[in-house]
């Protein structure tokens, strides 16, 4: 009786620990997270492009529990001199977070900077004439504060 006890109590353990594990590697972020990451935080076209499809479906990468969430420009004007940055900012926001939550910030910081401001100029490259050098001033003004304080 004793032994018939005890091994029903040590496969119940076992069986709880294998659901413990279980739960836990589902619960983890899927070890090509920084490549992903960093594939969505570089200067060109194509990776602003490749964030902007995978932002519009998220539930898609739920289980990279990526931190989307942005206060767009902050405490700027997302849209200045209806200039619309506040694509960029989003993305400048998802790249300082998500590289402060998985401790590699410093690493990125001057990379994910660089690409706000390509971002930025990106925007300007819509416009002409003065239009455009007032965008393109307001973009070196918005990567210099970024640069200097983000």
């Amino acid at each position: 009786m004793h032994r018939t006890l005890a091994t029903g109590f040590a496969a119940s353990a076992l069986s709880l620990a294998a659901v413990f594990a279980t739960a836990s590697a589902a619960g983890a972020a899927p070890a090509d997270k920084p490549q992903v990451l960093s594939g969505w935080t570089q200067t060109s076209a194509s990776s602003y492009n490749a964030w902007v499809a995978a932002r519009n479906n998220q539930s898609a990468w739920s289980a990279y529990g990526f931190d989307w969430s942005t206060d767009y420009c902050s405490s700027s004007p997302d849209n200045p001199f209806g200039f619309p940055f506040a694509t960029s900012c989003a993305r400048h926001d998802f790249g300082y977070r998500n590289y402060k939550a998985i401790g590699a910030f410093d690493a990125n910081k001057s990379r994910v900077d660089s690409a706000f401001y390509e971002d930025l100029k990106r925007v300007c490259a819509n416009y002409s004439g003065a239009s455009k050098t007032a965008c393109n001033s307001t973009a070196w003004t918005y990567y210099q504060a970024v640069k200097a304080f983000g």
